[in-house]
């Protein structure tokens, strides 16, 4: 359906209706004591949780055990992650960094107390309230909040929340292992959204060429293959409503994405904030297949909710 035959739809064409997917950056699973607390990237408080919402398209969750680590120590501390479905829903949910003692991030006085001053929170804050929104709102990982103050690791978690919720779609309770600290392998990375929002699902692929992302390629494309950016009548009617449209957005996320190497660096496109938050999320992704040089194709199974 085409975007300007209803109001109600112009308000949200910035939606790529995503809620998948998963792993961070080599520098993502480090504390962000330096983020701006007013950063575009702070994302907004999640209004309502996807358990209210009705899902129209998504594989439903199998029930198991899911878990995830880090394989990397980052400034002496790794990510160990989980979640248990049963009946198809999320039932519980944990999340820490750990030390190589197996000893909490949370139960370090210093490291609590240094970045509490640079930041104003630390991690006896950010590491339950990551987790409290992670069970607030299930499978809808792109509502979790970011904690102000914790950027990269708050985008870390909802990168590997995603990945934790595609494992259960697919019943893989095998651990999940991310290489946080490897760098990228050369070659191409691709992502793909099996399930189509207002027409349209994501494409993402990007090059890695002496250890550097050379091309991100991002594209939201309808059963035709065609590109939203190539969608006049949705391009008038978004920028209209919201100062951006597909044609402009789209390539400021691809050309961030280069310039600064880091998802966590990007900033949110005013307008299209939506749309931003998803290119992030699949691009931590991506770079956590790079830097395992994982080269099969990453198809996510989004999960599209009723309006």
């Amino acid at each position: 359906m085409k975007l300007s035959k209803t109001l109600a739809s112009i308000s949200i064409i910035a939606l790529s209706a995503l809620t998948l997917a998963a792993c961070g950056s080599s520098s993502s699973s480090k504390d962000s004591s330096s983020s701006k607390t007013t950063s575009s990237k702070t994302a907004k408080k999640s209004s309502s949780s996807a358990k209210a919402q009705k899902q129209t398209a998504g594989a439903p969750l199998k029930d198991g055990d899911y878990t995830l680590d880090e394989t990397g120590y980052d400034h002496g501390y790794k990510v160990e992650m989980g979640m248990t479905v049963a009946n198809g829903k999320i039932t519980k949910t944990t999340y820490d960094y750990v030390d190589k003692n197996g000893k909490s991030k949370t139960k370090d006085t210093e490291y609590e107390k240094t970045m509490k001053k640079q930041a104003g929170v630390g991690p006896k804050e950010y590491i339950p309230a990551l987790n409290n929104s992670f069970k607030k709102n299930g499978t809808n990982t792109n509502a979790i909040d970011v904690v102000s103050g914790a950027t990269d690791s708050s985008l870390t978690f909802k990168n590997y929340a995603q990945q934790l919720v595609q494992a259960a779609q697919a019943g893989n309770t095998k651990k999940i292992e991310v290489q946080n600290t490897a760098k990228m392998k050369d070659g191409t990375y691709t992502l793909e959204q099996e399930n189509y929002s207002h027409g349209y699902r994501t494409v993402f692929s990007i090059v890695v060429s002496g250890g550097k992302i050379t091309q991100s390629k991002y594209d939201n494309v309808d059963k035709n293959g065609k590109s939203k950016t190539q969608d006049a009548e949705y391009e008038k009617s978004m920028k209209k409503v919201n100062g951006v449209g597909p044609k402009e957005y789209t390539k400021k996320l691809n050309d961030a994405l280069v310039k600064t190497q880091k998802p966590a660096e990007v900033d949110v496109v005013s307008g299209a904030t939506d749309s931003s938050d998803t290119f992030i999320l699949y691009a931590e992704q991506l770079i956590n297949a790079a830097q395992a040089g994982n080269k099969t194709p990453i198809k996510v199974s989004n999960i599209v909710y009723a309006e």
